[in-house]
């Protein structure tokens, strides 16, 4: 999925006129292996890149997050194995470097034997001025508003189907509340915002088939102290015309005031409350529904004073300041369900000393029933650690269990999540507020929690 596209000017090349777009293969030696590799690269016609990298050998195939060609010069960023190719562009062939941890050689050479998808129906601005734009636009959880790092944010979805026939380019979505725009999404920008649900999304995700549906994930931000708009609605854009619905009123329910999850000082906010967190993007099927639980979560790391969250060894999860800290209830509550006798992974990316499934992402862990259809999920936890059982009434500050490396975790650090059901998954996240800030803090801030 592309994140971070950016725009080709054709100004900026003159003198090479380098074609990028189009397919190349290659192959990556490491270790005494050969890896195949194929790239496809698209430009649409506002000159915006997409593409895709598939490892043939790996079966695996990888969005390019961003793609760049300046004069002779080509970069491509691959965030899902954080990989980078830095080359120079002649012709028919790239010649570069691939780095993903250490340097690598690599060359890419035009596939021009290779078949491009057949061409399909694209609607058209006669077909659109007889019987207007065919989308059906929904939002299915009401926005609710939160503060977090000092402005009034909105985080919800907006999902367009294509009602017609032919394909359709969106160009703009606009969410409009009190009679104006609020915000606004095109280009680049738009692309960055939108999930396709069909399998051939690649990362050009503006392009919708017929039947396709894109989910727009919007933040509306705003002053603190401003009034949000009673009611959204929203104006979608194909070529210049548009059509509007999708209303949604903006919940006006107060937000759970909640304690310390945990003690002391130099915990960071990562993956925190931001639209292109991975959490606010980890919409998940289950239970036969689409959910966001993780719409408001945090990752809680605890960092020294060399701002690393470990010190001496990085394989050993003693090392890292987070580990075996005291996890504690945000707030009066019951316990409703607990996971224990998951053994702890060894830190790194690809670590897990067990298969991931629904049952072990959150590994050792708890979930607080803290009423008025909020639960609390702690995830994470050291094995054999945990201090409370199935209906254990708990209150605010008590030590629930300590922070582990368990499920699907990289390094020791508390997951925490408040949503409106006890499936960690298969609910909705809700914002709240977290009394000793009067917010939720920025993504990646820094925070000291008094103690209890």
């Amino acid at each position: 999925m592309l994140r971070n596209g950016l725009a080709f000017l054709l100004l900026a090349l003159p003198a090479f006129g380098q074609v990028l777009e189009g397919d190349w293969r290659g192959a990556l030696s490491a270790g005494g292996n050969s890896l195949r590799l194929t790239l496809h690269i698209e430009k649409a016609s506002d000159g915006l890149y997409s593409g895709r990298l598939n490892s043939l050998d790996q079966g695996s195939v990888l969005p390019l997050d961003g793609i760049e060609l300046k004069g002779d010069k080509v970069k491509l960023d691959v965030k899902a194995v954080s990989g980078k190719y830095e080359a120079t562009l002649s012709g028919d062939k790239m010649v570069g470097t691939w780095t993903q941890g250490m340097p690598l050689p690599l060359e890419f050479t035009r596939d021009k034997g290779a078949a491009g998808p057949e061409p399909r129906a694209k609607l058209t601005a006669a077909a659109m001025k007889a019987f207007g734009v065919p989308v059906d636009l929904y939002v299915p959880v009401a926005p609710a508003p939160v503060l977090v790092g000092g402005k009034t944010r909105l985080f919800y979805e907006l999902r367009v189907t294509n009602g017609g026939r032919a394909d359709m380019d969106l160009a703009k979505v606009e969410v409009v509340g009190d009679g104006k725009v609020v915000a606004s999404f095109a280009g680049a920008q738009l692309n960055n915002v939108l999930h396709r649900l069909d399998a051939e999304s690649g990362s050009e995700k503006r392009t919708l088939p017929p039947g396709g549906t894109a989910v727009v994930f919007i933040a509306v931000v705003m002053d603190a102290n401003a009034k949000p708009p009673a009611t959204l609605r929203h104006r979608v854009w194909v070529g210049d015309m548009s059509a509007e619905g999708g209303a949604a009123a903006v919940s006006t329910a107060k937000l759970a005031v909640l304690g310390p999850p945990l003690r002391g000082e130099n915990w960071i906010a990562a993956n925190g409350p931001a639209n292109a967190s991975e959490h606010r993007r980890a919409m998940l099927a289950v239970d036969g529904g689409l959910h966001i639980a993780q719409r408001f979560a945090i990752d809680w790391v605890q960092i020294g004073a060399d701002e690393e969250t470990h010190t001496g060894d990085p394989l050993d999860n003693r090392n890292y300041h987070a580990y075996g800290k005291d996890v504690l209830a945000v707030a009066d509550g019951t316990v409703v369900e607990v996971k224990d006798g998951i053994p702890e992974n060894v830190p790194g990316e690809n670590s897990r000393a067990v298969p991931i499934t629904l049952e072990t992402v959150g590994g050792n862990h708890i979930v607080l029933d803290l009423g008025g259809g909020r639960y609390a999920f702690y995830a994470h936890l050291q094995p054999g650690k945990l201090r409370v059982k199935m209906g254990d009434r708990v209150t605010r500050g008590q030590v629930l269990g300590l922070v582990g490396n368990s499920g699907n975790s990289t390094e020791p650090h508390l997951h925490f999540h408040v949503s409106d059901g006890v499936s960690p998954l298969g609910s909705e996240g809700m914002p709240y507020i977290l009394e000793s800030l009067g917010a939720l803090p920025a993504l990646n801030a820094k925070v000291k929690f008094s103690a209890q």
